[in-house]
Parts: C-alpha cells; structure tokens; sequence
C-alpha cells in the first residue's frame, strides 16, 4: 500500500500516519526524518542538506526529490509507505510519479475554524517539552508541566498570525495536490474533524488490511 498524506496543518496527518505505520506494517516517510538520516549518516545527499539548511536557505525540489527516490528503494519500503511532508507542490507529484506509482492520496479533509482551534490550543513545557492542549489535554494545573513543573509556553508556530500563514501557504502550494491526485482518480477523502481514533477507524474501513 503506496499512500501519500495531504492535509493542512493540524489535520492529524503525522498521528494517523503513526497508527496506519503500526497497524499496517508500513514505513512513515517524512521528510524531515529523510533530512535528519542523512544528515547523521553524512551520506552525499545529507552533506549537501546540511551545506543548504547552513546557508540559511530552503532544501531545493533536485535535493528533496533525490532523497525521497533514495529512501523508497530501502528494504522496509518495499511493500509499501506513507509519504508525509512530500510531495508539497505539483512538480514534485510529477516527480514522484516518475519514481513510483502510488495507489492512493489521502486528503484528511478539516476547516480553517478547527486547524486554529487545535493548533492555538497547544502548549509546550519549556523545559522538558512535553506536549498538552488547553482542550484536548490540559494540564492537572493551568499553565503548569504535570511532569516537571515547569512553565507551559505557546510555540511561535502555534500563535494564531503563524497559523494563518501557514494555512495560506498550504491553500497555496499544497492544496492544488488535492485536484492533481483527484484528476487521476487516485484521491480518497477523509474527514479529519474528528478525534483520531475515529479517523483511523474511517481509514481502516476505506483500506481494509489484505
């Protein structure tokens, strides 16, 4: 099962991505973990990551797309994945189709409206960085790390101007992804605005396990 992820920030792609890994067997490719292994590894590809991120500038679509065709030749990959982060823009779609041909993408469907609410809503331990949510996951005692007692912080990415950014660049660059893959009959819908458990179950029912 070759799946690629889409969905905005704070659709739940990387938890379900976790849980679709676990229960079907399958390697979670990101692209930031592609980034961070080569990087460690200081494999040719990674040098040249770290030359870039060092500079202070963006991984081109030539370094990413190499990275990615490098990763699904890897063993645990063979019998499938879920690409999550990539592909970001449609040339990177035609690259990959090039590469591979995937059976379906993703699209875990959620409004505006909640992205704001569950992204505002997180918070972060400053010193031990453990996650909660003022909804979802509240601390025992506001503003207070149940495991070290610290102060919980809003991460930059987390105010409400850094997520209408993000979201615009998404609506941008990522969503065209949702008509290319529908275009090729290769897109499946699945509504995110629920808590995971039910996503992952509505994912199991559309991809039941062979």
């Amino acid at each position: 099962m070759k799946l690629v992820f889409l969905g905005p920030p704070g659709a739940g792609k990387g938890t379900l991505a976790v849980l679709v890994s676990q229960e079907y067997t399958i390697p979670h490719i990101s692209t930031g973990e592609i980034f961070r292994t080569a990087i460690r590894e200081k494999t040719p590809l990674g040098l040249k990551v770290q030359a870039v991120i060092d500079a202070g500038q963006l991984v081109g679509d030539d370094i990413t797309i190499q990275l990615v065709k490098e990763r699904l030749t890897q063993e645990d990959a063979k019998n499938g994945f879920i690409l999550d982060g990539f592909p970001r823009t449609i040339p990177q779609a035609e690259a990959l189709g090039e590469i591979i041909t995937i059976d379906s993408a993703i699209n875990f469907d959620i409004n505006d409206t909640l992205v704001v609410e569950r992204l505002s809503g997180r918070r972060v331990c400053k010193t031990c960085n453990k996650n909660y949510h003022i909804t979802f996951m509240p601390p025992k005692e506001e503003g207070i790390c149940d495991k070290c007692g610290s102060e919980l912080i809003v991460r930059e990415d987390d105010k409400i101007e850094a997520i209408t950014k993000r979201l615009e660049v998404y609506r941008t660059q990522t969503e065209p992804l949702i008509n290319f893959y529908d275009s090729k009959k290769m897109l499946t819908n699945i509504d995110a605005s629920a808590v995971s458990g039910i996503v992952f179950e509505a994912f199991c029912k559309l991809f039941p396990k062979i």
